[in-house]
């Protein structure tokens, strides 16, 4: 599972096995762990974040979308 960034307590990953999916990024912190589609933004599933950390993680990934993008086109190109 490739860590594609750090960013305080959070950190975005993927699974490689998933390709066969839209672009999306993992984010984790302790027991909690969400997922968001790349292309549009969009929370795809959470288990344990609250909603102001939803707002965070999609304001961090909005930040470094393209960096994210890059990371899994060029993991799954």
């Amino acid at each position: 599972m490739p860590t594609v960034l750090r960013i305080g307590r959070f950190r975005f990953f993927f699974f490689s096995n998933e390709g066969n999916e839209p672009p999306h990024i993992h984010v984790k912190a302790g027991c909690d762990e969400c997922k968001f589609w790349l292309d549009p933004i969009a929370l795809a599933a959470n288990y344990g974040f609250n909603g102001r950390e939803l707002n965070e993680i999609e304001d961090l990934i909005e930040q470094h979308r393209n960096r994210l993008l890059e990371a899994w086109n060029e993991y799954f190109g």
